[in-house]
């Protein structure tokens, strides 16, 4: 490395050191979720209006001090203002407002939304929510039923809201990839709660339905309870596990034990200025990040600090078939905490990890590494890519194979086939050359005739239709450009070539004047985007345009800091930063351009 980009690896090395828990992973902090308040909030107020008062008062006064300049309010503190997410905070203002003085709030709140001719006193209101999400009904349901138990714009919006169909639920999960639900896989709890919820208010028209339904509540609510996590927060997202508690407290069940250990959930979870994340954290994925991030440098890390990582990602494997999706043993979920459901990203990230931190001895980790690849071999679609939870399903977009898990697979099998392929069984080697071969087929049919790929986890709220193909090509060519490090037949190796060839041309083209990079062309530029992109240019020649990205990202972070931008896309569209991801992406990014900057 030249003195510069030395001085900072080893100045942005020792603050990701520090970043640490006693434990010895990696937290992070999620940013802050005004729609994650508003429904918390709402919950809180309905179990126990006096009881919670603090609680409440907190997070209205979070709300007051974060609103944006034109009144509303985005999912995250930096995000733009959206309709639904301000809807949410003027629902949650109305309803607590005989306890609490929210009329500033409220003014604030409703001239914004006027302002895109949303009227929280019409039934318009229902339809426009309803046009945003189209067929996916994973949040513009549980959106409305929470706005019409709030009176917004009255109880008699019910009758407009859709049926969520949570007598399904009850059918085995084999049936579910067929059922064309609408809502995606990991929403069930959504799908029961919210369902019940509308079934008891809304005006019952078909004998037969409400025959089905009635007899189906009891064995529902026994389902919701069996799939929720011993912390009592579904998934461990705070908007979910709220809407399903104020969907059953306004239903009648507020004793239930579900809504008791949901509400328990919700009061540990708040944080000091009175906010909520949407997500406890992603502890497992920005561990992965970390020690992605400074993997080429194994010295940085203790052989006491890199057992550690080993002992604690060995400990939150998942070992047994999961109650909440049902899949097989094998994988890793987003972080520790017991509602965490193991997906297609995670676990090759781990699979990495484990590879990378017990280089000198990889037999410590291969049945644990082993059993993580044959359980994503399970969740390959047939079209030959990687979704996030469940195989089979890809009826709404969250469900589908997507390009940049597709590739960290490809690149964790590659990986696992290349360390220990003299002690891999003959069938096991054919297994896992079938499906590399299947994921690259998916990949190039998937690349565009630009040359880039889309990522599904990630977009840019800047770009047309809030897409982020920077992001999702930097990504997968990074992953090829590793997987070409791995034991490859010539046949393979010219189509990785190939798409990566292609990939760094679509981001040299993107590139600001300014030598950053953001979303897309002439989208303004953040540490993420940037590093990620110099990362995966580094290693196919383009010096000119890396040399201009890191010149970017040393001014960008000595004026602003390790600013982190709100690229995460949590479901239903919901925005995120995380403040480990501009530090561990320019980590990466410095550790790689080693030698080949001149």
């Amino acid at each position: 490395m030249n003195s510069y980009i030395q001085s900072q690896f080893s100045e942005l090395t020792t603050l990701l050191l520090q970043k640490r828990n006693a434990s010895g992973y990696w937290e992070g902090q999620l940013s802050s979720s005004a729609l994650g308040v508003a429904v918390a909030v709402t919950a809180l107020h309905f179990f126990d209006t006096k009881g919670n008062a603090a609680e409440i008062s907190s997070g209205l006064n979070w709300l007051t001090t974060n609103i944006n300049s034109d009144g509303g309010f985005g999912d995250s503190p930096t995000s733009q203002s959206n309709v639904s997410t301000s809807l949410l905070c003027y629902a949650a203002a109305k309803v607590t407002s005989d306890a609490h003085s929210n009329f500033e709030l409220l003014n604030l709140l409703a001239g914004y939304l006027n302002a895109q001719n949303i009227d929280v006193n019409s039934e318009q209101l229902i339809q426009a929510i309803l046009d945003f999400y189209q067929t996916d009904r994973t949040f513009s349901v549980p959106i409305l039923t929470m706005c019409a138990l709030c009176g917004v714009p009255g109880p008699e919006a019910f009758d407009r809201i859709p049926q969520l169909p949570f007598e399904l639920s009850l059918l085995p999960r084999s049936f579910y990839s067929a059922l064309n639900l609408s809502v995606v896989s990991y929403a069930i709890p959504a799908l029961i709660g919210v369902g019940i919820a509308i079934f008891r208010h809304k005006e019952r028209k078909n004998p037969m339905m409400r025959m089905i339904r009635e007899a189906s509540v009891k064995k529902s609510l026994r389902l919701l309870r069996r799939i929720q996590p011993e912390s009592g927060g579904y998934l461990e997202a705070i908007p979910l596990t709220a809407f399903v508690c104020l969907c059953l407290i306004e239903s009648g069940y507020r004793d239930l034990e579900v809504v008791h250990d949901g509400m328990s959930f919700l009061k540990r979870t708040q944080r000091e200025d009175g906010s909520w994340p949407i997500d406890i954290d992603l502890s497992t994925w920005v561990t992965t990040l970390a020690v992605k991030s400074v993997k080429n440098h194994p010295e940085l890390l203790s052989a006491e600090d890199k057992q550690r990582l080993t002992n604690h990602l060995l400990a939150i494997q998942n070992k047994e078939v999961h109650p909440f999706n049902g899949t097989e043993p094998g994988g890793w979920g987003w972080t520790s905490h017991s509602g965490s459901v193991p997906d297609g990203d995670d676990t090759p990230g781990t699979i990495l990890a484990l590879l990378a931190l017990n280089q000198d001895n990889p037999e410590l980790v291969k049945r644990a590494v082993l059993d993580g690849c044959n359980w994503l071999s399970q969740l390959q679609n047939n079209d030959g890519g990687f979704p996030t939870f469940s195989r089979g399903w890809g009826k709404l977009p969250f469900d589908q194979s997507c390009s940049d898990l597709t590739g960290h697979g490809l690149l964790a099998l590659s990986q696992t086939d290349h360390i220990y392929q003299d002690s891999l069984s003959r069938k096991e080697q054919v297994r896992f050359r079938k499906i590399f071969v299947k994921a690259l087929v998916y990949l190039r049919k998937n690349q565009s005739g630009q040359g880039s790929w889309l990522p599904l986890w990630f977009g840019n709220q800047n770009t047309e239709n809030h897409t982020n193909p920077v992001y999702g090509t930097a990504r997968v060519v990074a992953y090829l450009n590793e997987t070409l490090t791995t034991r490859l037949g010539a046949e393979y190796e010219h189509v990785l070539k190939l798409m990566v060839v292609e990939g760094c041309r679509f981001l040299a083209s993107v590139q600001n004047q300014d030598g950053s990079w953001g979303g897309n062309k002439n989208i303004a530029g953040s540490i993420e985007e940037t590093s990620l992109a110099v990362t995966a240019l580094c290693r196919n020649g383009f010096q000119e345009e890396c040399a201009k990205g890191l010149e970017w990202l040393a001014q960008k972070t000595k004026s602003d800091g390790l600013i982190a931008a709100p690229i995460g896309l949590y479901f239903a569209s919901l925005w995120y930063d995380e403040e480990m991801y501009p530090l561990t992406a320019y980590l990466e990014c410095l550790s790689s351009v080693n030698g080949t900057i001149q």
